[in-house]
């Protein structure tokens, strides 16, 4: 009864609104250069990724199958989706010279409108090569009208055009003529896109496979001589097209690649959107996604000082492609071009691009290019809609895009209940959970220090999660030798972490050194903890308290990117921060009897981060949650969580294995068996 006591007060100190200002951080915080440091090391383990250790063609043919149904999945497209109508319809025809335009769209999923631009040359005697032009972020509008950013590119277009090419130049989603979205993370917090497993660039992909589904219907074009171009977020897209779609014979990406060294630890991340990303369930460096063109044409193109897509990491990536391309005998194949400049789409980058296509798609053709590109039209006259259908999806299709797992059904026995509840538990490991690192590491629990007043000591630990992270708790408890039998172990986010300060920072100052501490402090906890059997721990995850880094709100954005880009999210990283804690505490148990006892507790969503460690760490007698969110879809976030379960099943499996209370309350099992049994998986 007494410890059920001392835990709801401390349950009740977690809940009670902060009433000190927040501190705001001066310079660089340790969680700063811890953070700085994990992602180099993160990127460094990634590195080379997929294509380590491939010695032989043999090998490299048996794993590409492979790697390209795991690019499906992190681009949102496994299973396939169902090739449907595409309803394509020319709105209108506008007369170049030496060309025409047909001003088309189609549909890649019912109600998915794709907005584009065919160029067609006036005199065609049989079909053509054809070259499918993907756009990057070039925003063309005249008050509330989008034009779409084919407009934007139409001078590649019209030069296909005049040069014996059919050139189908593309509209994306979120530049199109029906305004959707790439920027959910970059700029709109929608961060339950990670719940999902969703990105934009799945989309881009999608409309990319159905607009080759549509050439192929059109006599003019020869289906079996595709290739792909575009530049910066098109330059993005022509890589996951040529990498998931063996139609593709030649691809010419501009400006559209760079590996992780790059983003995430030279902060390129910072300049792009989410469209020019998968989400990486497995772990890829992008070189992967490069290599998935052999040993099909491919031409990488950028200049020398291109500020989001930096020459070394371009270089590096083709480096690491051209070994794939070596063992299929095929380094002929593949070609790259540095011109000089920033990110600019220029002159001396089409050039090559065109004579590129020119020999891979028109039989060796050598010839010089002696006319640069040029623009025919105003935007208007390449319009496609005069008014935008009401029945569209572009702009909910975030939410419609990946399939998510459907509440189940009420389970009709013990045995498929525990069936099931494994495969879910498998399925969190592989793609939600797969950055966490082995179970092997050592903890390297140490004591950092001890603290004495009144009858009440507070001791420090440090423990190592994993490369580069170290994080610390404090354990409160009666002043004696042995460490309780019974303890407390309580899930702080930043709030939390300010109220343990009001409680009895004041009392230990030394522990807490360089914190922001209050005038003063209720010392009614203290009096509690002179006579409790219970210790109470408090468990800081990465980013809180001591690890707090920047609270600059771009910044942190940027920072949940980088984890993202790294197959991680910071939600999922906090699991194991808890996880470790729990080691952590069972270890100081460990001179204890067999019926030493461990309470675990949190709120809101660090509150669900507490129920994800109880999961997949045995030994916790209780759980005990506060204002536990009603769906992931107000986090926290996990990459593709949505596609195994949401919140309520969560809740239910947990229980399995604890005992689980809600704001005090029983978990309520809606889908178990009604006779289920507790017991441990």
């Amino acid at each position: 009864m007494r410890l059920h006591v001392i835990a709801t007060a401390f349950l009740c100190l977690l809940s009670t609104p902060n009433l000190l200002p927040a501190a705001e951080p001066t310079g660089e915080l340790p969680g700063d250069r811890m953070l700085a440091n994990y992602f180099r090391a993160e990127t460094a383990r990634l590195a080379g990724g997929e294509l380590q250790g491939i010695k032989s063609v043999e090998e490299w043919r048996r794993r590409q199958p492979i790697l390209r149904r795991q690019l499906l999945e992190m681009l949102g497209l496994d299973p396939l989706p169902e090739r449907t109508e595409l309803y394509a319809t020319v709105t209108g025809v506008v007369q170049g010279d030496g060309f025409r335009v047909e001003k088309l769209h189609f549909q890649s999923q019912p109600q998915l409108y794709v907005t584009a631009n065919l160029y067609l040359p006036d005199k065609i005697e049989r079909p053509l090569p054809t070259i499918l032009y993907v756009c990057g972020h070039s925003e063309v509008t005249k008050g509330n009208v989008s034009f779409g950013n084919k407009v934007g590119y139409q001078h590649h277009g019209a030069w296909f055009a005049r040069h014996g090419y059919v050139c189908l130049v593309l509209d994306t989603l979120q530049l199109g003529e029906i305004p959707g979205m790439h920027h959910g993370l970059y700029r709109y917090d929608q961060w339950q896109w990670l719940n999902y497993g969703y990105t934009p660039a799945g989309v881009e992909a999608w409309n990319c496979v159905r607009a080759l589904d549509y050439l192929e219907t059109r006599p003019e074009v020869d289906a079996t001589k595709f290739g792909v171009t575009g530049r910066s977020g098109g330059g993005a897209y022509s890589w996951w097209i040529t990498a998931i779609d063996d139609r593709i014979r030649a691809s010419v990406p501009v400006a559209g690649i760079t590996d992780l060294e790059d983003h995430v630890v030279n902060g390129c991340v910072e300049g792009h959107c989410d469209c020019m990303y998968f989400v990486n369930t497995y772990g890829w460096d992008y070189a992967t996604v490069a290599a998935l063109a052999a040993p099909r044409n491919l031409l990488i193109a950028n200049t020398d000082r291109d500020s989001i897509f930096p020459l070394d990491g371009v270089m590096r990536i083709h480096n690491r492609v051209r070994e794939i391309y070596k063992l299929e005998d095929a380094e002929e194949a593949l070609g790259v071009v540095i011109t000089t400049g920033g990110h600019v789409d220029s002159q001396e980058l089409q050039v090559p691009a065109f004579r590129w296509f020119n020999h891979a798609l028109k039989d060796g053709d050598a010839s010089l290019i002696d006319e640069p590109t040029k623009k025919y039209f105003e935007p208007e006259q390449l319009r496609v809609f005069s008014e935008l259908p009401k029945d569209e999806r572009n702009t909910r299709i975030a939410e419609e895009f990946v399939q998510l797992a459907a509440p189940p059904e009420k389970f009709e026995s013990q045995a498929a209940w525990n069936q099931q509840r494994e495969r879910w538990l498998a399925e969190l490991k592989e793609k939600c959970f797969r950055g966490w690192p082995g179970d092997d590491l050592p903890l390297n629990l140490s004591l950092a220090g001890v603290w004495k007043r009144d009858g009440v000591r507070l001791e420090a630990y440090d423990y190592d999660v994993h490369s580069e992270v170290s994080l610390r708790l404090y354990v409160l408890r009666k002043d004696e030798d042995a460490f309780p039998r019974e303890a407390m172990l309580l899930v702080a986010d930043e709030t939390g972490w300010s109220r343990q300060l009001s409680t009895f920072g004041r009392s230990f100052p030394e522990a807490f050194e360089g914190a922001d501490l209050p005038e003063s402090e209720d010392d009614s906890v203290l009096g509690e903890m002179r006579t409790s059997p219970t210790a109470m721990v408090f468990c800081c995850p990465r980013g809180v308290g001591r690890s707090r880094w920047t609270s600059d709100p771009t910044a942190r954005k940027h920072i949940e990117r980088r984890f993202y880009l790294l197959g991680q999210t910071l939600d999922g990283m906090q699991v194991l921060d808890i996880r470790r804690a729990v080691q952590a505490v069972k270890q100081l148990q460990s001179g204890s009897d067999e019926s030493a006892k461990l309470n675990l507790t949190g709120e809101g969503r660090m509150g669900v981060n507490a129920l994800y460690a109880a999961l997949f760490e045995s030994g916790i007698d209780k759980l005990e949650l506060l204002n536990l969110p009603e769906s992931h879809a107000q986090g926290p976030y996990y990459l593709n969580v949505r596609r195994i379960w949401d919140l309520d099943v969560a809740l239910e499996v947990v229980a399995d294995v604890t005992n689980v209370s809600v704001d005090l309350d029983p978990v309520e099992r809606k889908f178990a068996p009604s006779d289920a049994a507790v017991e441990t998986p």
